[in-house]
């Protein structure tokens, strides 16, 4: 059996909800209020929350009234996801490079920075269309994700995050395309140490990929406000587009 990509283990740990336990609910809710809002999506349309974490984004999807579909890798997230159900709130464990449900969805989500850990463009140009596929026609796709030239400006090369008794030791290294995240710990006696690869996407090559799934890139946002992208001072790239 071949060895497990990075993201099929670490994200599959309650090491890793643990480290980023920081992630707040009050964020999701801000981020998607003012998401929704924008795009004026109606209430009751269906709504796929791709690699969807532990579930807070669809969550509040589906307390707004949409009928919410949460998709992830990671069988330990879709677990605690399904832990708070709701009638119109559902969740499976699901490969984003496959089609989930053909011209089904009003709108696909893939939210902060739930992309770019494939090696190679193949695997981000099938899960991008993907994506697509499961619109329906003149339906939206929203992809968030962190700015490159901001964040490898203010990345620190090392940091010490404390949670309860562990204390993760993080370093960070631009390689080869990608910021790679090199993650050491001590748990239950033992030494512990997981990588994350996040890929340097530029708006360029989005774009590219966008439109080789037959994609139209109609907003670009640079924050959770919804502020306009400005490509040396944003630190997101929030991508709207419209299926053609």
């Amino acid at each position: 059996m071949a060895d497990k990509k990075w993201f099929e283990t670490w994200f599959d740990t309650p090491y890793y909800h643990l480290l980023y336990s920081h992630r707040n609910d009050e964020e999701a809710r801000t981020f998607v209020s003012n998401l929704v809002g924008h795009l004026q999506i109606p209430q009751g349309s269906r709504v796929l929350d791709v690699a969807c974490g532990k579930g807070r984004h669809s969550r509040y999807l589906a307390k707004l009234g949409y009928e919410t579909t949460g998709l992830d890798l990671s069988p330990h997230s879709i677990e605690e996801a399904r832990k708070e159900m709701l009638p119109n709130l559902h969740f499976e464990v699901w490969d984003m490079r496959k089609v989930y449900r053909v011209n089904y969805f009003s709108l696909v989500v893939n939210l902060f920075s739930s992309f770019g850990y494939f090696d190679n463009e193949a695997d981000d140009q099938a899960a991008i269309r993907a994506m697509a596929d499961d619109l329906m026609p003149g339906g939206t796709l929203v992809l968030d994700y962190m700015n490159p030239e901001c964040i490898s400006k203010l990345m620190k090369p090392r940091d010490i995050i404390n949670r309860g008794d562990i204390q993760f030791h993080l370093q960070k290294k631009l390689e080869n395309g990608f910021i790679i995240k090199d993650i050491n710990f001590i748990a239950e006696g033992a030494e512990h140490h997981y990588q994350e690869k996040l890929k340097m996407i530029k708006p360029e090559q989005f774009r590219k990929l966008f439109e080789g799934a037959g994609l139209t890139i109609t907003e670009v946002f640079g924050s959770y406000d919804l502020v306009p992208f400005k490509a040396g001072e944003s630190n997101r790239q929030v991508i709207v587009a419209k299926k053609k």
